[in-house]
């Protein structure tokens, strides 16, 4: 796979093949999609974020919206509710791709986000070791 974070498009090539193409969203400023050359390390289809998602009631009321559990205090009594990646592919530490609102522009955490469809031929086709290149 080749993700061209200027494009905001990803490449998929089997046996060295264009085998597909699909619209990104990479990470936003403050928290970009570092370039580098990576591999599938992890697979996980229904994988759910530590460390973003939203604050809840008890009955499900969100108390605050896209938190970082690592900078917003919890409010008494709320529960953490994590963000759902589906089709989570992680190339490294906390980033990975996976299934994900794309507006048109980097917005993410600094993952890389897929339209469902591509999101679950990718993770379909790829393996752990599948080869990563994010470029500029």
């Amino acid at each position: 796979m080749v993700i061209r974070l200027g494009e905001q498009k990803i490449y998929f090539y089997k046996a060295g093949q264009l085998a597909g193409i699909s619209p990104i969203s990479s990470g936003r400023e403050g928290m970009a999609t570092r370039a580098g050359n990576f591999a599938v390390i992890e697979k996980d289809i229904d994988h759910a974020s530590s460390l973003f998602g939203d604050y809840v009631s008890r009955d499900g009321t969100v108390l605050k919206r896209e938190i970082d559990v690592r900078k917003d205090p919890r409010p008494p009594g709320a529960l953490f509710d994590a963000a759902k990646m589906p089709y989570f592919m992680r190339i490294t530490g906390a980033t990975g791709m996976h299934e994900g609102y794309l507006p048109g522009y980097p917005a993410s955490h600094g993952c890389i986000r897929l339209p469902h469809r591509m999101a679950e031929i990718f993770y379909r086709e790829s393996s752990v070791g599948t080869p990563v290149k994010i470029v500029p």
